[in-house]
């Protein structure tokens, strides 16, 4: 199997293979985001699709293969790596949110919240809106998204484990994204409900995220290849979804008013039975 075939099997849009270093990519779930990466170095491959996997996949050439020691030694040498990587990245990410200003953004006013203050870092005359990414209250990375929505991680940043939690007061409830998170937040305050709302940036990340709270509403995405819907299924909890594909609770938000989301959202509160009227 060549590395192409074997990227595309994890979703990975590859239009040709840069070799010798780190490249972001589309994927098949989310064709207009880089939410994939590969690294090929001729006789051993990488790749990763964030919303989907957990940890990278490793591509050898067809019929080669390699001893245990040679793989136990390539292991703890990623281990290092990986650890090193993803210090350098918290460094870095704490230095970003120095650097950045309360001010509104494009993103957030192409998502309805036109008068939303966010941390916005510029860079080489570009505003860049920054999302912290904590685990344990550590920042330990960030998302990035430029004016058009293009949404990028740090490079070698953890990110399994990671959200960025909103109030944290109340009954928890579970996203994908930045946007999504805000409509939900503005759904709960119109309906007076307490809330804490977890933010975890991938499909992958809020399965493992859910899976360490005993209660709890999934707001998944409806994209077109099942992946948010497939996700809540899987944590075992209730969820919300848009009957519309490609809709996601953001997108439902902007089409239809606060008043009718929050009432859609308070609905399925009141069927799964964390609220009472």
């Amino acid at each position: 199997m060549t590395f192409e075939d074997f990227a595309r099997i994890h979703g990975l849009i590859i239009d040709s293979v840069i070799p010798h270093r780190q490249v972001r990519t589309a994927t098949e779930d989310h064709p207009r985001k880089q939410n994939g990466s590969y690294k090929f170095l001729g006789n051993v491959g990488f790749v990763m699709n964030w919303a989907t996997m957990e940890e990278p996949a490793v591509w050898f050439p067809d019929k080669q293969t390699a001893s245990f020691s040679v793989l136990k030694k390539s292991s703890v040498d990623q281990t290092k790596e990986r650890d090193r990587l993803a210090k350098k990245a918290s460094d870095k990410a704490g230095w970003i949110l120095h650097q950045c200003k309360a001010e509104t953004h494009p993103y957030l006013e192409a998502k309805g919240f036109p008068n939303e203050i966010g941390n916005v870092w510029t860079k080489d005359n570009e505003k860049i809106l920054v999302i912290p990414m904590r685990i344990d209250k550590r920042v330990i990375g960030c998302q990035l998204i430029n004016s058009d929505g293009v949404k990028k991680f740090l490079y070698g940043q953890t990110t399994k484990g990671a959200t960025l939690t909103m109030n944290a007061k109340g009954f928890p409830i579970f996203c994908e994204g930045y946007a999504t998170a805000l409509s939900i937040r503005e759904a709960m305050i119109a309906n007076n409900i307490k809330y804490s709302i977890y933010v975890c940036f991938s499909a992958s990340n809020m399965k493992f995220i859910v899976g360490q709270f005993t209660y709890g509403l999934v707001v998944a995405d409806n994209d077109n290849s099942h992946v948010g819907e497939t996700t809540a299924r899987k944590t075992g909890k209730p969820y919300w979804i848009s009957e519309t594909i490609g809709e996601d609770f953001n997108d439902f938000h902007k089409r239809v008013g606060t008043f009718q989301a929050s009432q859609s959202l308070k609905k399925k509160l009141i069927e799964i039975g964390s609220l009472v009227i």
